[in-house]
């Protein structure tokens, strides 16, 4: 699935020496590192370019897998329930088996339909209905 991300200039700032920059969804400087710069374009595209609001729009929320605790990179919620997972990965990290492999597992607590993983320049995306699986090519709308 080809994401045509628009020319992005991100707010950064330097703080102690570290890079920092303004995430639009969670309003606060963050440390800009390289999964953050997919994060962000992410965020970008999907406000500006498929106008997702941002209130539906969650980064690095915490989930509970049994006693572990992980962030998954951004969720979107329609309907006050999760919608799509975005998984994000360093642009240097391959698409593999053992990335997907993670954002199913998340799936298992959120249950949403809609899974894409990302590493900015590549993105897999898939659509679940009823147990089965299929690869999507292009970005749902989200519709409220």
């Amino acid at each position: 699935m080809f994401i045509p991300f628009p020319d992005y200039h991100p707010k950064l700032k330097t703080d102690n020496l570290k890079k920092q920059v303004w995430c639009i969804v969670r309003k606060k400087w963050v440390i800009f590192t390289k999964e953050e710069w997919v994060r962000q374009n992410w965020l970008n595209y999907l406000i500006n370019e498929m106008h997702f609001p941002a209130s539906l729009i969650a980064v690095e929320k915490e989930i509970r897998l049994g006693e572990l605790k992980k962030r998954v990179d951004i969720l979107v919620y329609k309907n006050n329930s999760p919608w799509m997972l975005i998984e994000c990965k360093e642009q240097e990290v391959p698409l593999s088996e053992q990335t997907i492999q993670q954002i199913l597992i998340y799936n298992i607590k959120l249950n949403v339909p809609y899974l894409v993983l990302s590493n900015g320049i590549e993105s897999f995306g898939v659509f679940i209905k009823e147990g089965e699986i299929y690869k999507i090519s292009t970005m749902p709308n989200i519709t409220i």
